[in-house]
């Protein structure tokens, strides 16, 4: 029997870009969907049949009843979030228990970290990274020094660790001078969601996953933020916690490098980032006023407004090359219908020195763009490529020429029936 391939489906500039409905509309063809990175601090919006569902931790291929999908190694899991967002889509007439596995090697974000990451925040004064609050940096921190909780735990001695973690948190925010907090409601919320937890099928999924792969089962890895907001390869210290890339595929889910198959990377037809951080293409004029509002450009689980600017070809192709990507998919094409010019920026230029390559350090970099003709028609209609106006066209070419890499699908409207394959 041959051997199944995980493919792997990421964001590749800042995140944001709509991988959640890429994978509802993937998951007919795979058997198994994971997550292998990242926590609730990223939401994956999918909209279809008149519904809107924001889903955090759980992978968006749980709208397909007839397959498994797992929360992986390389994520961490908030109880009560996790609790929260499953009951909702419970509520909605999804089966979740028997087909959501969570890995027991996944790491636990507790509240106190959660109040850590407010402390670390509020101590780094006008240096703020702009994170979520959601504790993901304290969480992945203890991860690596050793001595967080994962999933596992709750099925051992969990009330003596959960104590002990607990009691150093609270040293910690005492040696930081942050005490004016109180987690008494959230904790027990928190707890309620541990014994929801234990409902669900904790496994060890990199185990699972290599039986599957070894059936000849295919596996689709959704991945969470994007390349720039990787822990190593993104613009540090305005980052994630966790490896982004496709190199994290194989870290957070425990499958080996030869299983990966396809890298499909997703990235906007324009840019944008959320949070601190240098951010070259970003407009602070009525363009990218006009940007953010045709495209919604607010965080799905914080609300907060998405900085816009023009695609940011320096960040795409430096992307493309840490992942691997064999195939693009332009998210929000029809975001810019409107506009009669559409920007490019082709090159960074600071202190009289130009560069095509990604820097070290990317602030105070300039753009430096390139100009397209607008197509000025209405894409969300359009359910194939032949009905593509010229420009359009023409943008899509110039973008792989750019990259050396071709764009597979391009998605002209937030609805699952709005995403067009190019033959």
């Amino acid at each position: 029997m041959k051997k199944g391939k995980v493919d792997a489906l990421l964001g590749i500039v800042f995140g944001d870009e709509g991988k959640g409905k890429v994978v509802d509309c993937f998951t007919p063809r795979y058997d198994v969907v994971a997550r292998f990175a990242g926590g609730p601090n990223a939401g994956h919006t999918i909209i279809f049949e008149g519904k809107k569902f924001v889903l955090r931790s759980i992978p968006s291929g749980i709208f397909d009843e007839g397959k498994i999908n797992i929360i992986g190694n390389g994520c961490v899991i908030a109880p009560d979030l996790f609790m929260q967002e499953a009951k909702e889509l419970e509520a909605a007439g999804y089966d979740l228990k028997s087909r959501l596995h969570i890995s027991k090697r996944a790491h636990l974000i507790l509240p106190t970290h959660r109040v850590l990451d407010r402390a670390y925040e509020a101590a780094k004064g006008k240096n703020k990274v702009g994170t979520t609050g959601k504790g993901i940096g304290p969480t992945y921190s203890e991860k690596a020094s050793r001595t967080g909780l994962r999933v596992g735990d709750i099925l051992g001695d969990f009330p003596q660790k959960y104590a002990a973690l607990k009691a150093r948190h609270l040293q910690i925010l005492q040696d930081l001078h942050y005490t004016d907090f109180d987690i008494t409601d959230e904790e027990k919320v928190w707890m309620e969601g541990i014994e929801y937890m234990r409902q669900f099928p904790l496994t060890d999924t990199e185990i699972e996953l290599g039986k599957a792969l070894a059936e000849g089962k295919s596996v689709l890895a959704e991945g969470a933020q994007g390349t720039m907001l990787d822990i190593d390869h993104g613009t540090y210290p305005f980052v994630s916690s966790s490896n982004t890339v496709s190199g994290g595929v194989c870290t957070g889910l425990g499958v080996a490098p030869n299983s990966i198959g396809e890298v499909f990377g997703i990235f906007k037809a324009y840019s944008t980032r959320v949070g601190s951080g240098p951010f070259p293409v970003e407009l602070f004029d009525e363009t990218g006023d006009k940007i953010r509002e045709i495209g919604h450009e607010y965080g799905a689980v914080t609300g907060r407004n998405r900085r816009c600017g023009w695609l940011d070809l320096v960040a795409l192709k430096y992307a493309i090359m840490i992942n691997g990507v064999t195939q693009l998919i332009m998210m929000k094409s029809d975001v810019l219908d409107t506009f009669d010019t559409i920007r490019v920026c082709v090159a960074y230029q600071k202190d009289g020195v130009t560069t095509t390559d990604m820097p070290y350090d990317t602030e105070g970099w300039q753009a430096v763009y390139e100009d397209l003709p607008g197509w000025k028609t209405d894409l969300t209609q359009m359910t194939s490529e032949s009905q593509f106006p010229q420009q359009l066209k023409d943008y899509i070419t110039y973008i792989e020429k750019a990259t050396a890499t071709p764009i597979t699908i391009v998605s002209v409207g937030p609805d699952r029936a709005q995403t067009i394959e190019r033959k």
